[in-house]
């Protein structure tokens, strides 16, 4: 039997997987691995294919669980949701607009949220409302 119980613990889990697979794919530093394929010399390299595989296969988990959680609106909403915090960090001067490396690391911290919660989101519901999805029903046979 699948364990059904959801804490905190498993979000922060799975907002810290999401944060390496953002910030890993790319970030403002430098340090990722679109900077290591542009600056190669050696595209074919088997350790930047390798991990470009590696990382393919984390956003197919991750997109396809958002997807099928959140769907197009629900994800659209969250955007919006973000959007909306950045906007007012902005607008109320707790963010500036002069360095915009640190606008790259809201934005990429938003959109790991985003995977975090479409990841959670079945769970979260579930905690919140008491119902279940249908993929989360097990059979007796």
């Amino acid at each position: 039997m699948a364990v059904t119980a959801f804490h905190w613990t498993n979000f922060i889990i799975r907002l810290l997987v999401a944060i390496v697979l953002v910030f890993s794919t790319y970030n403002p530093s430098g340090y990722s691995w679109v900077h290591w394929f542009m600056e190669s010399t050696n595209k074919l390299d088997p350790l930047i294919i390798l991990s470009a595989v590696i990382l393919i296969i984390g956003w197919a988990i991750y997109l396809r669980a958002t997807a099928r959680s959140l769907g197009v609106f629900g994800s659209l909403l969250v955007v919006a949701l973000f959007g909306s915090i950045i906007w007012a960090m902005i607008f109320y001067g707790w963010l500036s607009l002069d360095n915009p490396s640190i606008l790259g690391y809201v934005a990429l911290t938003m959109l790991s949220l985003l995977l975090a919660v479409g990841i959670s989101w079945s769970h979260i519901r579930r905690r919140i409302t008491g119902q279940i999805d249908v993929d989360d029903v097990e059979s007796d046979a």
